[in-house]
């Protein structure tokens, strides 16, 4: 499976691309792929899809988000089975992925291990390895939302990091 947000979001599970579905659905797995891993509660993720005010059901909305993005990327996954990849842990939800199956989080990796790395010539690869991930901006179809705004800059400052490096 492959998460990338270094450009043109997508995921693809089984050498194919998920059908991720409309906009909301698409921003749900944006946001937990921000969040590194990390839960998000559900009411934040509301309030990150829904930046003008949710609508009374937003609830129940995200759920169906979360059920249908849960059938794109483990489509093998048995009815009533726990979801592996995106899992609910209350009071909300997280992507588990390993880091090297997710752009965003191998590029924070490698650059992190550049700035370690004993040796210029280390450190230089792992520059480029960083850099090499990237495939236009990051998190652009979702620049209106401030969640996004905010990591992309995060994003950004760390390229320009990893150039400095290279």
């Amino acid at each position: 499976m492959a998460v990338r947000v270094l450009g043109a979001f997508e995921a693809v599970v089984r050498d194919r691309p998920a059908e991720l579905g409309g906009p909301r659905q698409r921003s749900v797995l944006a946001r937990l792929v921000a969040a590194h891993g990390r839960l998000v509660p559900a009411d934040r993720l509301v309030a990150d899809l829904w930046p003008d005010g949710a609508p009374p059901r937003a609830a129940a909305g995200l759920q169906s988000f979360v059920s249908h993005l849960r059938r794109a990327l483990e489509p093998d996954r048995p009815p009533r089975t726990p979801a592996r990849v995106l899992v609910t842990a209350p009071p909300g939800y997280a992507l588990r992925l390993p880091a090297a199956d997710v752009d965003a989080w191998c590029f924070d990796d490698l650059v992190e291990r550049s700035g370690e790395a004993g040796d210029p010539a280390g450190a230089r690869a792992l520059a480029e390895r960083a850099l090499d991930l990237w495939r236009g901006p990051a998190y652009a179809e979702f620049a209106d939302l401030p969640w996004a705004a905010a990591e992309a800059a995060r994003l950004d400052e760390l390229r320009r990091l990893a150039a400095e490096r290279r």
